[in-house]
């Protein structure tokens, strides 16, 4: 094995113990603390590439995020509140964030704003502590109800949005499968809402990484409605489950990932049709976006489905680079090519 072989292999190695031992950093105590983000613009999402097209999908621009404020990183969720202005997200060590994207001429992703972060509260009023409190991965966000997934300990929450003081305290709602299901670190990913027009009336839906049934497939649940009740995800080829976010048509998407020595990080984007998603279905679909190594990607945790100004449908893509120094925090946008 050559010099350069080797130096790649031990990257991987370094990458692949980030990817699943990543220790997080340390919140702070209280308070709102501002962070300036340095970005830099992703053009191309095929490196080496001018190609735009890719499945369903039409990559619409991206950013590389850094900052010299050491709790940014780990972002595990992320959601527009507006037409691809303002958004709200959290990170797998227990924050919030919070910011403006700042777009081009052409509307393309450029910089971001006005960026903050604040401890996720307790019920007592305090910052939660230690991963295993901490460890939020899903969020979705109707009107002025925020709605979080933690896995480790097991729970989903509700908030009630604050954007300047970001002090609302949990209130806790039932688990919608066994608890004893949940497997360690790979509880619930995804929370979304379902569109009020659509089958499921505006239903939560929640989808775990990779907490599977006697069939090798995965727990999800419907939360409230008609359609309340259990239902499974088809694991296909050793990918877990990332986040999800609902088309308007009612379809839900669901972001998928799998990391490997050999090959790195693989990404897909599954289409689950909303008609299928009942009690006791075990739902599957195709795949309307492939991305590996050859594509501007990395861990990618959080997806956002939302509408633009210009009436098409978006989807954002943020990555969790688990504060390590071999990966990266992305933001990557396409549209919908329909």
């Amino acid at each position: 094995m050559n010099r350069i072989a080797l130096l790649s292999r031990r990257v991987l190695v370094l990458f692949a113990v980030q990817f699943f031992l990543a220790a997080p950093a340390m919140a702070e105590d209280s308070g709102v603390v501002p962070a300036v983000i340095t970005s830099r613009p992703i053009s191309n999402f095929r490196i080496g590439s001018s190609e735009t097209h890719f499945g369903s999908l039409e990559f619409v621009g991206g950013l590389e995020m850094t900052s010299t404020n050491r709790e940014f990183g780990g972002l595990s969720a992320f959601r527009y509140l507006d037409s691809g202005k303002e958004f709200l997200g959290i990170t797998d060590t227990g924050l919030w964030y919070a910011g403006k994207m700042v777009r081009d001429e052409k509307g393309r992703p450029a910089s971001i704003g006005d960026f903050r972060l604040a401890p996720i509260q307790s019920e007592e009023g305090m910052p939660v502590e230690g991963k295993w409190n901490s460890d939020a991965e899903g969020m979705s966000v109707s009107g002025k109800t925020v709605t979080v997934s933690f896995e480790r300990i097991h729970r989903i929450a509700e908030f009630a949005l604050d954007l300047e003081n970001f002090a609302s305290k949990p209130r806790d709602l039932p688990l919608p499968m066994p608890k004893d299901e949940l497997r360690n670190n790979r509880g619930i990913e995804t929370i979304a809402y379902a569109p009020a027009a659509g089958s499921l009336l505006g239903a939560r839906v929640a989808v775990t990484e990779k907490s599977i049934n006697e069939s090798g497939d995965m727990f999800a649940a419907v939360l409230e409605g008609p359609r309340k009740g259990i239902f499974y995800v088809r694991r296909l080829d050793d990918f877990d489950i990332s986040d999800g976010d609902f088309l308007p048509s009612g379809d839900l998407l669901l972001l998928e990932r799998r990391f490997s020595i050999a090959s790195g990080v693989t990404l897909r984007i599954r289409r689950i049709a909303a008609e299928d998603i009942r009690p006791g279905a075990t739902v599957d679909g195709p795949f309307i976006l492939q991305a590996d190594m050859r594509d501007q990607i990395d861990n990618m945790e959080g997806l956002d489905v939302w509408q633009a100004e210009d009436g098409s449908t978006r989807l954002s893509m943020v990555s969790d680079d688990n504060h390590s120094i071999v990966q990266r925090n992305l933001y990557l946008e396409f549209r919908l090519a329909e």
